[in-house]
């Protein structure tokens, strides 16, 4: 079995904002999953809430290991974007819900 960009952005959903700790996939951090034809390699592309924020080294070794964890996956790279800025509406629902409760 090939993986799918559900797959992987079902993996993501175990690597949290360690300021607000809602996964960085219901932020709406995660702009886009490319997977390679072979499956071997997944290319994601995500954003961080502030520019200068210190926990991209963090956030992107745990997202190559969750995604190399999945079957067939060899290589993992993670590119950073600001384009376009991150903003609170690119949160989910229920994101947006835990959000409002805790700030």
């Amino acid at each position: 079995m090939q993986v799918t960009e559900e797959m992987v952005r079902g993996v993501l959903t175990d690597v949290l904002d360690p300021e607000i700790q809602i996964d960085i996939v219901n932020l709406g951090m995660v702009y886009g999953v490319d997977i390679s034809e072979d499956g071997k390699k997944v290319t994601v592309t995500m954003t961080l809430t502030t520019m200068g924020c210190p926990i991209f080294d963090d956030l992107k070794d745990q997202i190559i290991e969750k995604v190399k964890a999945l079957p067939g996956v060899e290589d993992v790279e993670v590119i950073l974007t600001f384009d376009p800025p991150w903003d609170k509406e690119m949160m989910s629902e229920e994101a947006k819900l835990v959000f409002k409760y805790l700030f």
